[in-house]
């Protein structure tokens, strides 16, 4: 038979009935996977709202020569979904600080605190004590799992802050950042509580400047002193981080099972310490198994967007999630892993261009660890801690390209873009009316499309986001939740507190434990050797 081309497959009824016949048997097919996880990796899109989600989907398809409607995201294969309610305690519309605690810590909070309970008042350090809120990432440390942190972001700002640190606000970066009476009170900074309050092993975003004293020049840009260190407390926390977590042994020790009886080993191997880089080039010459820790800081602050990455010396968020993978997961406990991607400061800036290819580089990032990993064994979460004011119309056709321009013009007579913006930098009068907008200028990267109200910076929106899962537990994510049922659940998956003590956690952690005996195993043994004695 001829071959009939997809754009006149899809005039036909056969086409359509075929395809919804496909998803309806696997929908059929699909059954929970009841099993607990051994290892966890949570997917966060700053400001990935659903019309973000769309766009990219379209974006993508387009950079694949597609039309782009009907491409499919990595994520979007994930056979679970729920909404998750963004608001916090005292916002409608919240900030990403108060949304991080509420889906890495369990509970909902006020906007700009971090790792703190609705008690706590934003910026009075005195608040914060007795307040505090674990997060998933530290009870898994807890439990023994490895743990790890990615972002393009600062490591030190909000999302991947609510992993570790308890803030009364989110921009107490370094000791510098923060009140004199804030100090005197007793409260540390963020960048000090990364380094000093969890055993994170592998710890991968830009944030240099906060590690290091005053006036320390930074290794990338050594004669700009506006990237040197920041501190004022003179400590190099890296240094610190360092000499923490360094390993003086040059082999190691293991319990094995043989027969119903364990065994001590001791293992040669090179020396199982902490490293630290600073570019690309470093962390491609980490081996994986030649460190139990890594911190990676790529950029003083915040790492660079994709479309303006130096791809020889910053590595990209799909290689830096590929290296924190293949280090945690040699932990036969399993780990639990966040990821982040800055779709939010492009939003933020009104360039759509660049917040669209950031959450494209989080999809291929979603896709990498699908490889690395097994659904069988890990859960896998896809979400966003808010939305944007941000859409896409105009009546186009299909196949217009995302950034492109709208098939009819306005009212005043003037070409406007399918993407616009509620409010932000975009809003523009010239000469007392709105200038038109046209092509090719509508498709740079730093093109900011048309905002209807003039603010200096874009905001966030406050409709629900959406939560994609694969993997043990996945059925878990269902209907519309508050988004700190998400920390619930995922703690629940995989028998972190409070659920530690749930239904088939015991069988779980003698799977994930494997022929390993642990300490507590020999202990246990001692006992009962000695009872037996005495008797």
């Amino acid at each position: 038979p001829a071959l009939v081309s997809p754009a006149d497959a899809e005039k036909t009824q056969d086409y359509w009935n075929k395809g919804a016949r496909g998803r309806l048997e696997l929908a059929l097919a699909l059954q929970p996977a009841a099993q607990r996880a051994k290892n966890i990796i949570l997917f966060m899109g700053d400001g990935m709202g659903l019309s973000t989600m769309s766009a990219a989907r379209i974006y993508q398809g387009q950079l694949s020569g597609g039309s782009g409607e009907e491409s499919v995201l990595a994520m979007e294969t994930f056979p679970h979904m729920a909404l998750a309610k963004t608001y916090t305690i005292d916002r409608q519309v919240p900030d990403s600080a108060g949304t991080g605690t509420a889906y890495l810590c369990g509970v909902k909070a006020n906007a700009k605190t971090l790792g703190l309970s609705g008690a706590a008042v934003y910026g009075k350090c005195r608040t914060t004590f007795g307040n505090e809120v674990d997060s998933i990432l530290h009870r898994a440390r807890l439990a023994g799992k490895s743990v790890g942190i990615v972002t393009t972001t600062r490591v030190q700002h909000a999302s991947p802050g609510a992993a570790y640190a308890h803030s009364a606000s989110r921009s107490w970066y370094a000791d510098a950042n923060m009140p004199k009476e804030a100090l005197r009170d007793g409260c540390k900074d963020i960048a000090y509580q990364l380094v000093h309050n969890t055993d994170i092993n592998v710890i991968l975003g830009g944030g240099r400047m906060y590690m290091t004293p005053k006036r320390t020049p930074d290794p990338e840009y050594p004669e700009d002193p506006d990237q040197n260190g920041t501190r004022k407390d003179g400590r190099d926390l890296i240094a610190e981080w360092l000499s923490a977590k360094q390993v003086v042994c040059q082999g190691r020790g293991m319990w094995l099972r043989a027969q119903g009886v364990c065994h001590w080993h001791w293992v040669c191997s090179r020396c199982q310490g902490a490293r630290y880089v600073w570019d690309k080039k470093g962390l491609d010459a980490v081996e994986d198994d030649s460190v139990s820790h890594l911190m990676g800081l790529f950029e003083p602050k915040d790492m660079r967007y994709e479309l303006n990455r130096n791809t020889s010396t910053d590595p990209s968020i799909v290689e830096m999630t590929e290296k924190a993978i293949r280090i945690l997961r040699r932990n036969p406990n399993g780990f639990f892993l966040f990821v982040e991607d800055e779709i939010d400061h492009g939003h933020h800036s009104g360039r759509a261009k660049q917040a669209l290819m950031e959450a494209v580089m989080l999809d291929r990032a979603v896709a990498r660890a699908g490889e690395l990993t097994s659904p069988a064994n890990t859960l896998t979460v896809v979400t966003a801690d808010h939305s944007h004011v941000f859409t896409f119309g105009g009546s186009t056709p299909r196949g217009n390209s995302i950034f492109g321009l709208a098939p009819k013009k306005a009212k005043d007579k003037r070409a406007y873009t399918s993407i616009l913006y509620g409010n932000g930098p975009g809003y523009s009068i010239r000469d007392g009316a709105r200038p038109a907008a046209s092509l090719p200028a509508a498709e740079d990267k730093d093109y900011r499309q048309q905002a209807a109200v003039p603010l200096e910076t874009e905001t966030h929106s406050g409709e629900d986001v959406v939560v994609l899962a694969q993997g043990p537990m996945a059925h878990l994510f269902h209907g519309v939740q508050e988004q700190h049922y998400i920390a619930h659940a995922m703690a629940y998956a995989a028998c972190l507190e409070p659920y530690a003590t749930e239904p088939g956690c015991r069988a779980a952690r003698r799977a994930s434990h494997g022929t390993q005996c642990s300490p507590q195993s020999l202990l246990t043994l001692l006992a009962l050797c000695t009872a037996a004695l005495m008797v």
